[in-house]
Formats: structure tokens, C-alpha cells, sequence
């Protein structure tokens, strides 16, 4: 599947929430804060194997391990449904996650007592920029495209309004045209589309401006009190270029489409993040950068300590002694 992002906002590296979380990340490091870690990955194709590349066949065992540390909250962030995403962690044996972003970024949920409960303050949060309109009222506006079908109720929610995307004439053109019918409803939104090579259908998410996956992201070390020193975000698709281009940590995992891997190079140059952006290695002898393998290579070369001998003895974290027999910061560089 090939994705894309398109909108009114590509934000900069400098948006409101990231700088309160910058500066609250350089006071915390005076304070010699504790050691933390919130690991947010996309799910299919980043630890879920997705297509003709190949999964390392210990590195899903190796980032479990890792996600049973004490000190490491992990995060789902997937364009997937909850249901999808739970019934995934089953079928792939993932670890179970404290947090749930799904609806590519308009639904946060937090496991608590074995459920899992909606965050509210982020939907009220993000129910501003529709500016009162609903489904109804913005399926109006595009009903005159023959070229856009709305998708099965699954796919939808309140702030996540999902169209399928004939490929008969260029998407440019239909995405044009759709900004042009949702600007004069004065509403505020984002576009993200992706193309099913399979299906040889294109994929369109409305969402509202501010409620992607990276402003979902900064929330959540807002409300877990941590900065952006204390996250590592994994992906590997168009609608993961927000995040891979801003100043959240993140890697890339191996398995992604070259057109996707020039992107994020491109836009994490052009907003000054480009050594916030690690790019997995495919020709690692120990890992092969695909999938979990990447998002494990991502995590030794930002946090370092999560393998070395002291971390070791101050982290209740299963199976880090064998991850740090056989690897450490330099080879993953």
C-alpha cells in the first residue's frame, strides 16, 4: 500500500504543544528527571509484517522483551479501528500496549482494568475545527463527485469522515477539488490518502486540522507528563510523515517504500529534524531493519541506555542482556 499525506497543514517544527514540550524536556534533564520511555509505532507494515519483505525471525520476541520494561509505556498509533487493533494484538502475539491512538489520530483510548476507556479531552480537544458540522453536513458538500464512495460505517467515527478514491483520473485533481468544497463549509481539516496497490483504490481520510497522529502523540506526553526527549515514534507510511518530520524521535523502519524514505528525508531536512529521523538498516548482520527488527534499531541508537550495563541493573527489563551481547549503539548507527 502506498501512502500519502495531503492538507491545509503540514506543521512546523515549532507547533505550540512541541515547544511546551521542548522546554519542559530541557528542565526535567537538569532535574536528572527519571529514566522513561514512550514507544509509539504504527502497527501494519512497521511491527506487523506486510507484504514481499521479510520479519527477522527473533526481532517481534526481542521488541516484547523490551516492552516488558518497567521504565517503557507503549503506544499503538494506527489509521486501524480499535476493534482492528486489539484483534491484531491477538493474531501477531504483540504486547499489550498502556495506550491506543487509532483513527489515524482522531481516537485515543488508555487500558485501564483490563478495558480499554476513550480519552474525552482529546475529542473535545480536536471538536473545534469541524466547527459544528457533522458527516451529514460535509457528505453534502461532496456528493456531486462521482468519484469518491464513501466507505463501510467501520471505518468511520465522528471526526473521521473516509471516502474511497477512483483511481480513473488523476487523485490530484479529486483532492483538489474536495479542499476547495470542504473550505467553503469554514472548516478547518487535514486530508490523508494512501493508494491500495491490491484493490487499485485510493483511500481518502477528512479529519480535522490538529488531530493527525503527531498531535495525538504530543497530547499523550502531555498527559503522561513527559517531553520530547522521552518518545521514539516507528513508522513506515505516508500518514507517518507528520511525525517523521518533526521533532518526536523517530525511525523508519527498513521495509519502507522508497518513495516514503525520500519524503521523510526531504521533510525532515526542510523543517530542521533531520537528526530526529533514524533510518533503519537493511543490511544489519543482526537485524535486518524490516518491521520490529527497525523499530529495535531505532531504539538503541536514540536510547543507548536501555541496553548498556547500568540501565541493565536499574531496569526491571526482561532479555536486555542478551539484546546488549549482541548489539549496541554503534552497530545500529
Amino acid at each position: 500500500m502506498r501512502s500519502f499525506v495531503l492538507g491545509l497543514k503540514q506543521k512546523s517544527s515549532a507547533s505550540p504543544r512541541a515547544s511546551i514540550l521542548l522546554l519542559k524536556g530541557a528542565r526535567q534533564r537538569r532535574d536528572m528527571t527519571g529514566n522513561k520511555l514512550l514507544l509509539c509505532t504504527d502497527m501494519d507494515a512497521t511491527i506487523i509484517p506486510s507484504g514481499s519483505h521479510l520479519e527477522h525471525p527473533e526481532a517481534r520476541e526481542r521488541f516484547r522483551n523490551l516492552c516488558s520494561c518497567s521504565e517503557v509505556r507503549l503506544a499503538y498509533v494506527s489509521s486501524w479501528s480499535l476493534d482492528q487493533v486489539t484483534r491484531a494484538i491477538m493474531e501477531y502475539n504483540l504486547p499489550m500496549p498502556n495506550h491506543i491512538i487509532t483513527d489515524v489520530g482522531t481516537k485515543i483510548y488508555r487500558h485501564h482494568q483490563g478495558a480499554w476507556d476513550e480519552v474525552g479531552a482529546w475529542q473535545k480537544e480536536i471538536s473545534h475545527a469541524w466547527n459544528g458540522k457533522g458527516h451529514a453536513e460535509l457528505q453534502h458538500a461532496l456528493a456531486a463527485c462521482q468519484d469518491l464512495k464513501l466507505q463501510e460505517s467501520s471505518n468511520q467515527n465522528e471526526f473521521k469522515l473516509s471516502y474511497y478514491l477512483s483511481l480513473r483520473v488523476p487523485p490530484k485533481q479529486i483532492l483538489n477539488w474536495v479542499e476547495q468544497q470542504l473550505a467553503q463549509q469554514k472548516v478547518e481539516f487535514e486530508l490523508s490518502w494512501s493508494i491500495d496497490e491490491v484493490k487499485r483504490v485510493g483511500l481518502l481520510d477528512i479529519l480535522p486540522r490538529n488531530a493527525g497522529k503527531r498531535d495525538a502523540i504530543e497530547f499523550l506526553l502531555q498527559e503522561l507528563n513527559l517531553n520530547l526527549d522521552q518518545v521514539l515514534f516507528a513508522g513506515d507510511s505516508g500518514s507517518d510523515l507528520p511525525v517523521l518530520s518533526s521533532p518526536i524521535r523517530s525511525v523508519l523502519v527498513a521495509n519502507a517504500e522508497a518513495e516514503i524514505r525520500k519524503q521523510a528525508i526531504e521533510l525532515s531536512a526542510a523543517y530542521d529534524c533531520s537528526e530526529r529521523l533514524y533510518l533503519a538498516r537493511s543490511e544489519n548482520n543482526l537485524f535486518d531493519g524490516n518491521y520490529a527488527a527497525g523499530v529495535l534499531q531505532g531504539i538503541y541508537h536514540f536510547f543507548p541506555e536501555f541496553i548498556n550495563e547500568s540501565s541493565r541493573r536499574r531496569i526491571n527489563c526482561k532479555g536486555m542482556d542478551d539484546v546488549a551481547k549482541h548489539g549496541s549503539r554503534k552497530s545500529f548507527a
